[in-house]
């Protein structure tokens, strides 16, 4: 099998773009990944493109056809949904592709418009990714369902809502000079702490923004890149997948997400690593409490260990192993079907050395987790420097 190489990525600024459309998003990411890869269009096989409520929010089905004309692409073109792992997803299978000799080179990313549909509306689509006969005609939503995991952490393991606030901080330090993050605003763990309780114990900045945007990677064979003499020295070494039970009550665990584990465990496998050989990782943060459970998946930490390991500096900027130098999900912003390729994007930039926040990369391995719903649904994706 022949390795995979990012050519090139691409990013709009994230956040409210009430006078664009999914397709104009898409077009725009797409174009940037086109220029920064300098592969042709025409030699791009397929596009494999992450959505997960354009029905509701732009009442628009079928959209593989439709982003593969917004890409200027005449290819075969599949729309992949699994929540905010959509795009994950659809990484995944284009990774797959170049492998095994479909494909030389592929095009894959994803959007969401959301903001058009208000915080009520946003909420109301987001719920559908929960069970929806057992949980969301129960009145379950996000933010309450990620409440009940940090409870039961809590519970279980300890930790505190200081504890939570300092990942808030921190990921919003890491978005100040990330040009496409929409919130560019440090916080103070005190801002945190006094803002308005959303689902107790989650206050208002311990969320992810409801978020418009678009991501694309070009991916392409080693042999592709050589032939063409690309300067494409990131590539994607390990891919992984997790499933868990749907509803939260039909889980063995509320503190551990076992799916993201046995997606990261694949990975590593895959790429030939362990999880002591990342230097910084890119993980799913919906809520603070998601970036604690995707550190002891990805067996950063033992269970219980990492809760406080913002507040003790060891993922911060300076730490030994950063976490969501992009700002993550909570600052840099969350167009679900465009997230799972957007972490791919910024690690590319992050280990390439062009993204504003790469001097603090002490290596050259990283790592990507995505996942859906509660975690139902996971992705993890190695990457390294290979010149």
């Amino acid at each position: 099998m022949t390795g995979v190489r990012v050519a090139g990525v691409g990013l709009t600024h994230f956040g409210q773009h009430p006078e664009r459309t999914g397709r104009d998003l898409f077009a725009d990411a797409s174009e940037r990944a086109f220029a920064d890869a300098g592969v042709p269009r025409e030699d791009v096989a397929q596009l494999n493109y992450g959505n997960f409520m354009g029905e509701i929010g732009e009442h628009q089905g079928h959209q593989g056809p439709l982003m593969a004309e917004a890409a200027g692409l005449n290819a075969p073109a599949t729309r992949y949904e699994s929540a905010c792992a959509s795009s994950g997803v659809a990484l995944r299978e284009a990774v797959k592709d170049v492998r095994n000799g479909e494909a030389d080179a592929v095009l894959v990313g994803g959007a969401e418009r959301m903001t058009n549909l208000g915080t009520a509306g946003t909420t109301e689509a987001l719920a559908i990714a929960a069970d929806d006969l057992y949980e969301v005609r129960a009145g379950m939503t996000f933010p309450a369902a990620y409440a009940l995991m940090a409870r039961a952490y809590f519970d279980r393991y300890g930790g505190s809502r200081e504890d939570l606030a300092a990942i808030a901080v921190k990921n919003h330090d890491n978005a100040l000079d990330n040009e496409f993050a929409q919130f560019q605003k440090a916080i103070t763990v005190e801002d945190a702490l006094d803002a308005p309780m959303i689902a107790d114990p989650l206050g208002l900045y311990d969320a992810c923004p409801i978020t418009d945007g678009a991501s694309a990677a070009v991916l392409v064979s080693d042999e592709y890149a050589e032939e063409h003499g690309l300067d494409a020295p990131v590539s994607i070494t390990g891919t992984g997948q997790g499933g868990d039970k749907m509803a939260l009550q039909d889980r063995r665990y509320l503190a551990r997400t076992p799916a993201a584990e046995r997606a990261a465990e694949e990975a590593y496998a895959d790429a030939g690593i362990g999880p002591r050989d990342v230097a910084v990782a890119e993980v799913h943060d919906c809520f603070t409490i998601a970036e604690v459970l995707a550190l002891e998946a990805l067996d950063f930490y033992a269970p219980g260990e990492g809760v406080g390991a913002a507040a003790r500096g060891e993922t911060t900027r300076d730490g030994d192993r950063p976490v969501n130098l992009s700002g993550g999900l909570k600052a840099k912003g969350h167009p679900v079907g465009a997230t799972g390729t957007s972490q791919v994007v910024e690690m590319t930039r992050l280990l390439r050395g062009d993204h504003p926040n790469s001097d603090a990369v002490p290596g050259d391995v990283g790592v990507t987790h995505n996942a859906g719903g509660t975690v139902a649904s996971t992705t993890v994706h190695v990457l390294e420097v290979e010149e």
